[in-house]
C-alpha cells in the first residue's frame, strides 16, 4: 500500500486502517451494536462491575475497627505511630516557629523563643558558604529575607518543619529499599510496580486511608508526603549503586570487604554525588505537596495558598505561591550545592575554633540574637510593620486583563470548546470500549510483545469492570488534548533553545518558574480569565506540563554525536535540512520521553483540576476524598495510575525501538 508515493510498513497500514475504522465506528458504533443488540460494547453492564471500592471501603474499616493484636488494637499502633513522629515535627517546629511552651491556652508559659528570623537568615547563608561561596551564600539568605519582608516568615517556617521531617524519612527510607533491590533482584521486581503506583496514583486517593488510621494533622500530611516524595529516592540509589564501576567492587572484594562492609563503607561512598540527586529530588517533591498536604492539616503556606483558592484571591494565593518557590529555589540550591561539593576541608589545626570556625560563628550568632530578641523584638520576630506586599497588584493586574480582554478570551475559549475540545469528547466517548481495548493490546504487542500487550489488556480492562469507563475517556481526552497542545509549544521552543543562545537564556528562565510554581497557584488566575470547566483545565494542564517537552526537546538536540552534524554539513545540508533530516530524527528518542513525561504531569494536574469543574477521574478522586470513601478513591486513583503506566510502556518501549532504528543504543 502506498500513499503519496511513499509504501506503507505493514503496521502503518494497519493503524490507518484502526483510525478509519475508529472514525466509522464513532458515527455508526452506537447503531451497530443497537441492531445485533450487543449495548453491552458501548456502556460496560452495572451487572458485570467489580465492586472493588466497595470492598475496600469494608476491609478498610475492619481493619481500623476489628483488628487487634495482644495488647492493642490496630488503630492504636498506627496512632502511636503517628505520636511518635509528632514529636520531632513539634520540636522543630517550636525551634523554628512559636517557641518551647509549657500549658495551653491563657496558662501557656513560654520557657524559651524560636530562633530568630536573623539567626535562621545567617545559619542558611553559613550553610551556602561552606558548601560553595558567598555567590550562594547571599542568594538563600536573599531568599529568606523575601520570606521575612513579604510577611510569610511564620507560613514559611511551618512548611520548612514539615520539610526538615519528612525529607530525613524520605531519603532514609529510599536508600534502605533502594539497597535492598540492589542486592536481592526479586525484590527489585516487585518493588518497581510498587513505586509506579506510588509516583501515578494520585495523592488525592491515598490521604482517604491515612486520614482513617492516623488521624486529622500535621502527622497525616508528613506521612502522605514521604509516600509520594520516597520513589525517586529508591530508583536513584538503585541505580547509582549499580553504576559504581566493577574495579572499586572487585578491590574491595580483594581487601576482605565484608557484605555489609562492601555496602556502607564502598558502594554508598562511592554512589554519594549520585545519591545527593535523589535527596534533591526528595525535598522538590516535598515542597510539591504541601498545598495538598494543606488540606489535612499540614498548614503553612500550602494552607495560604489552598485557602486563597477558595475565595479566588488572586494576589494573596500568587504571593503564598511565591514564596513556596522561593523556599523551593533556595533548597534546591543548597541539596545541590552539597551534592557537588568535593571533599571535607580538613583543618590540620588542634584548636576547635581554628577547625570549625563557622559552626562556631553560627552559634554565637544564634545565641547573640536570642538575649538581644529579648529586649529588641524587632531582632526576633520580624515586625509586621516592615512587611510589604504586592497581592494587590496582581489582584488588580489579573482584574484589568480580564475587563480588557474579555470578549477576546470569551472567542478563543468558545472556539476550542465547539471546533476542538467538544468533538474530541464526543468522539472519544461514542467508541467502544472493546476496540478501544483491542487497540491498546494490539499497541503493546506491536512495541513490547507479549508481555507488554498483556499488561495493557489487563489495565484497561481494570478501568472497564470497575464502572470507570466513560470517566476515564474524559480524562484522556483532556489529558490527550493538554499534551498536543503541549507538545506543539514546547517542541519548538526546545528547538529555538538550542538554536539562539539568547532564546535559551529567555525559554529556560520562563521554563524554569512554570516548573517551581505550586500546580496549585495555576488555578486561580486561570479561574479568574476563563472560568471553571475543561477549558480552563486544559490551559493549567498546558503550563504545568509544558516543561519536559522544552527540556527533553533541548536535550536530545544538544546530545546528537557533532560527526553526525559535521557529515550532514560536508553533505551540503542547508540549515533546514540539517535540522529535519539530521537532528530530529536522531533526537526523536529523548523527544518521545519528554512527551511521556509531559503525559505524567499532565494526569497529575488532572486530579487538580477536579477544583475548577471537570468531570473526569479526577473530580471521582476528589470527591471520594470529600466523602471519606476509601475504596472509591482508591480505584479512580488507580484508573489514573493505570492510564498512566499504559502510556508510559507504550512510549518508553516506541523510544527504546526508535533508538534501535536509529542505531543508539
Amino acid at each position: 500500500m502506498t500513499i503519496a508515493g511513499r509504501r506503507l510498513t505493514p503496521w502503518a497500514a494497519f493503524w490507518l486502517a484502526a483510525a478509519i475504522a475508529s472514525f466509522f465506528l464513532a458515527a455508526h458504533g452506537a447503531s451497530m451494536t443497537a441492531a445485533i443488540d450487543a449495548g453491552w460494547a458501548m456502556q460496560y453492564p452495572a451487572a458485570w462491575r467489580w465492586p472493588l471500592n466497595a470492598q475496600i471501603s469494608a476491609a478498610m474499616k475492619w481493619l481500623v475497627e476489628e483488628v487487634h493484636f495482644h495488647f492493642f488494637t490496630f488503630t492504636e499502633m498506627t496512632r502511636g505511630l503517628a505520636w511518635l513522629l509528632k514529636q520531632p515535627y513539634d520540636f522543630i517546629r517550636s525551634l523554628l516557629v512559636g517557641g518551647f511552651v509549657r500549658g495551653l491556652g491563657r496558662d501557656a508559659v513560654q520557657l524559651l523563643p524560636s530562633l530568630s528570623w536573623l539567626a535562621v537568615v545567617f545559619i542558611v547563608a553559613a550553610m551556602g558558604y561552606y558548601a560553595r561561596s558567598w555567590r550562594l551564600a547571599l542568594l538563600v539568605a536573599g531568599c529568606f529575607l523575601y520570606l521575612a519582608v513579604f510577611g510569610k516568615w511564620n507560613s514559611a517556617m511551618v512548611t520548612l518543619s514539615s520539610i526538615l521531617i519528612a525529607v530525613p524519612l524520605g531519603v532514609v527510607g529510599g536508600l534502605l529499599l533502594g539497597i535492598a533491590g540492589y542486592r536481592w533482584r526479586t525484590f527489585d521486581r516487585v518493588l518497581t510496580p510498587a513505586l509506579d503506583l506510588m509516583q501515578t496514583v494520585p495523592i488525592f486517593a491515598y490521604l482517604v486511608p491515612i486520614l482513617f488510621l492516623f488521624g486529622f494533622g500535621p502527622v497525616s500530611a508528613l506521612i502522605a508526603t514521604v509516600i509520594y516524595a520516597m520513589p525517586p529516592m529508591v530508583r536513584v540509589t538503585t541505580l547509582a549503586l549499580r553504576a559504581v564501576p566493577s574495579e572499586i567492587r572487585d578491590f574491595a572484594v580483594m581487601v576482605g570487604c565484608s557484605r555489609r562492609q562492601m555496602t556502607w563503607k564502598v558502594l554508598v561512598p562511592a554512589a554519594t554525588p549520585s545519591l545527593m540527586v535523589g535527596v534533591n529530588q526528595v525535598i522538590m517533591l516535598s515542597l510539591n505537596m504541601v498545598i495538598i498536604a494543606s488540606m489535612i492539616g499540614a498548614g503553612g503556606l500550602g494552607f495560604e495558598v489552598l485557602s486563597s483558592l477558595r475565595r479566588l484571591d488572586i494576589g494573596a494565593g500568587l504571593e503564598a505561591g511565591i514564596a513556596i518557590v522561593v523556599l523551593a529555589i533556595a533548597l534546591d540550591r543548597l541539596s545541590q550545592a552539597f551534592a557537588q561539593r568535593s571533599g571535607y576541608r580538613h583543618s590540620e589545626s588542634s584548636n576547635y575554633l581554628t577547625r570549625h570556625p563557622w559552626l562556631v560563628t553560627t552559634a554565637l550568632v544564634v545565641l547573640g540574637t536570642g538575649l538581644a530578641g529579648l529586649f529588641v523584638p524587632a531582632l526576633q520576630d520580624y515586625p509586621a510593620s516592615a512587611t510589604v506586599t504586592t497581592a494587590p497588584f496582581w489582584s488588580d493586574l489579573v482584574r484589568s486583563i480580564n475587563i480588557a480582554f474579555f470578549d477576546q478570551f470569551e472567542a478563543a475559549k468558545v472556539f476550542m470548546l465547539v471546533n476542538i475540545l467538544m468533538p474530541v469528547k464526543r468522539f472519544m466517548l461514542a467508541l467502544p470500549w472493546p476496540w478501544l481495548v483491542l487497540l491498546a493490546t494490539i499497541a503493546g504487542w506491536q512495541l513490547g510483545g507479549w508481555r507488554l500487550a498483556t499488561l495493557c489488556l489487563g489495565l484497561s480492562v481494570f478501568i472497564a469492570v470497575n464502572g470507570l469507563w466513560e470517566l476515564a475517556m474524559v480524562t484522556i481526552y483532556l489529558c490527550g488534548i493538554s499534551v498536543a497542545i503541549a507538545a506543539m509549544i514546547g517542541i519548538p521552543l526546545g528547538i529555538l533553545a538550542t538554536e539562539n543562545a539568547h532564546a535559551q537564556r529567555i525559554v529556560g528562565a520562563v521554563i524554569d518558574t512554570l516548573q517551581t510554581l505550586p500546580s496549585f497557584v495555576y488555578l486561580i488566575p486561570v479561574v479568574m480569565l476563563f472560568r471553571v470547566g475543561d477549558f480552563a483545565a486544559m490551559i493549567a494542564v498546558i503550563l504545568y506540563a509544558l516543561a519536559p517537552a522544552v527540556r527533553y526537546t533541548a536535550h536530545g538536540i544538544r546530545n546528537i554525536d557533532p560527526q553526525l552534524i559535521e557529515a550532514g554539513i560536508v553533505s551540503g545540508c542547508t540549515r533546514r535540512q540539517l535540522l529535519w533530516r539530521i537532528k530530529m530524527p536522531l533526537a526523536m528518542p529523548e523527544i518521545m520521553l519528554g512527551i511521556n513525561q509531559t503525559i505524567m504531569l499532565a494526569l497529575s494536574m488532572l486530579v487538580i483540576t477536579a477544583l475548577v469543574g471537570t468531570r473526569d477521574l479526577g473530580q471521582e478522586v476528589y470527591i471520594a476524598l470529600t466523602k471519606a470513601d476509601v475504596g472509591r478513591g482508591l480505584v479512580a486513583g488507580a484508573a489514573i495510575a493505570f492510564i498512566a503506566i499504559i502510556a508510559d510502556r507504550l512510549i518508553s518501549a516506541g523510544a527504546a525501538r526508535t533508538r534501535q532504528r536509529l542505531g543508539l543504543a
